[in-house]
């Protein structure tokens, strides 16, 4: 019986060794990915680079049945993105859409929306500035 057990831990120890290391290795690997919620390769990379577009402009969706002209204040924004540079280089402002929608919205006091920023494949948004913006509603018509 210790025979056995003895060749159950020793026999291929440096083997089953390297192999828990490699283990331990991706779960921490793995762990800081989701802590950090993003890929661990996508740090890795070293084209990676961050671009600047200002004074995009911020459109409005809403519903058909709406037809309201609603205006936001501010109405343009700026927009920090990430990618690889030779992706960046190429990357035109109107490849980069912010959008607040307000479908659904009747009349509103105070209003403020987040901003919804879409970016091309491979290119990832780093922030926005402001974050939301104040809807001005048209006064209703008596």
């Amino acid at each position: 019986m210790i025979n056995c057990l003895r060749n159950l831990l020793f026999y291929d120890f440096w083997l089953k060794l390297v192999s828990l290391a490699l283990a331990v290795l991706i779960w921490f690997t793995v762990s800081f990915a989701i802590q950090k919620n993003e890929s661990p390769l996508g740090t890795i990379s070293l084209n990676n680079r961050e671009r600047v577009f200002s004074n995009l402009p911020v459109l409005v969706v809403s519903g058909a049945a709406d037809g309201k002209n609603f205006r936001v204040n501010p109405s343009e924004v700026e927009v920090t993105v990430r990618g690889d540079f030779r992706i960046l280089r190429t990357l035109q402002p109107k490849d980069i859409r912010a959008l607040v929608d307000l479908s659904g919205i009747e009349q509103a006091r105070d209003l403020r929306k987040k901003l919804d920023v879409s970016t091309p494949p491979y290119v990832t948004l780093v922030d926005v500035f402001p974050r939301e913006v104040e809807i001005i509603t048209p006064p209703r018509s008596q």
